[in-house]
């Protein structure tokens, strides 16, 4: 991992790849997806969110999502969920500890800072809205869709620092028939009414790098190979009415 690290801080030097935005890519997949198999990264986390902190301001699109998808991986790992069985009690550790959902919605566990991810989070917080709020967030030219793809990203990303337990394409807006916030909508259809619904960030990771190995095939050994589902452990639901 220390190896990916530098091609990613060096802009693709380490590797006679200068300013190609490929390797660098690359590099922080595959890095994100090592890091989903590591279970305590309080030794790492500070100097990794400071590299990938710098690639978000990156003139290529690609390697400001990687990298803004890394930062929130690595939030998301320094946070556990507080027992809710009684074995840990609120009153066990200190209030800066202890994050609370700040909506308050119902069922929603506290969660308990294992380490801090990163000390300067309210710098990355303000740099993740400007450039989500910026019209020009890549001096390259991208699609339309493209852009919105990114806005998209630094606005989930930002969601996540603010409350690490939301995933990716977590939707702040209310069902009008529950009351509560829709949540964590992204989701990979599994035949015609299987789904299976990517809710944190190590899920994302691993299917990303899932299906960058086996491509099309992905479905056929998620369903009949156990090492491969053994590395994304999700249940699939039936979805009839689509997802």
């Amino acid at each position: 991992m220390d190896y990916l690290l530098e091609v990613i801080t060096s802009d693709g030097h380490t590797i006679s790849a200068p300013d190609e935005p490929d390797p660098v890519v690359a590099a922080l997949e595959e890095w994100g997806f090592l890091c989903t198999l590591i279970d305590d990264m309080s030794a790492h986390s500070e100097d990794a969110v400071e590299a990938f902190a710098e690639q978000i301001t990156s003139s290529y699109a690609a390697v400001q999502i990687a990298a803004g998808e890394n930062i929130a991986l690595l939030y998301e790992k320094s946070f556990t969920t507080l027992d809710a069985d009684g074995r840990d009690s609120p009153a066990d550790y200190s209030d800066t500890d202890i994050l609370t959902d700040p909506d308050e919605t119902p069922g929603v566990p506290k969660l308990l800072r294992l380490y801090p991810a990163y000390r300067r989070t309210d710098q990355l917080l303000h740099a993740l809205n400007s450039l989500s709020r910026n019209n020009s967030l890549s001096v390259h030219h991208i699609s339309k869709t493209d852009r919105k793809a990114l806005k998209t990203n630094f606005s989930d990303i930002a969601n996540s620092i603010s409350f690490p337990h939301r995933g990716p394409k977590y939707s702040n807006a209310i069902d009008d028939e529950t009351g509560k916030r829709y949540g964590s909508r992204m989701t990979v259809r599994i035949h015609q009414e299987g789904v299976m619904r990517i809710d944190r960030w190590w899920k994302l990771m691993r299917l990303q790098g899932l299906r960058r190995v086996l491509q099309g095939g992905f479905v056929g050994h998620y369903e009949n190979n156990c090492v491969v589902f053994e590395t994304l452990p999700i249940m699939i639901t039936n979805d009839k009415n689509g997802a």
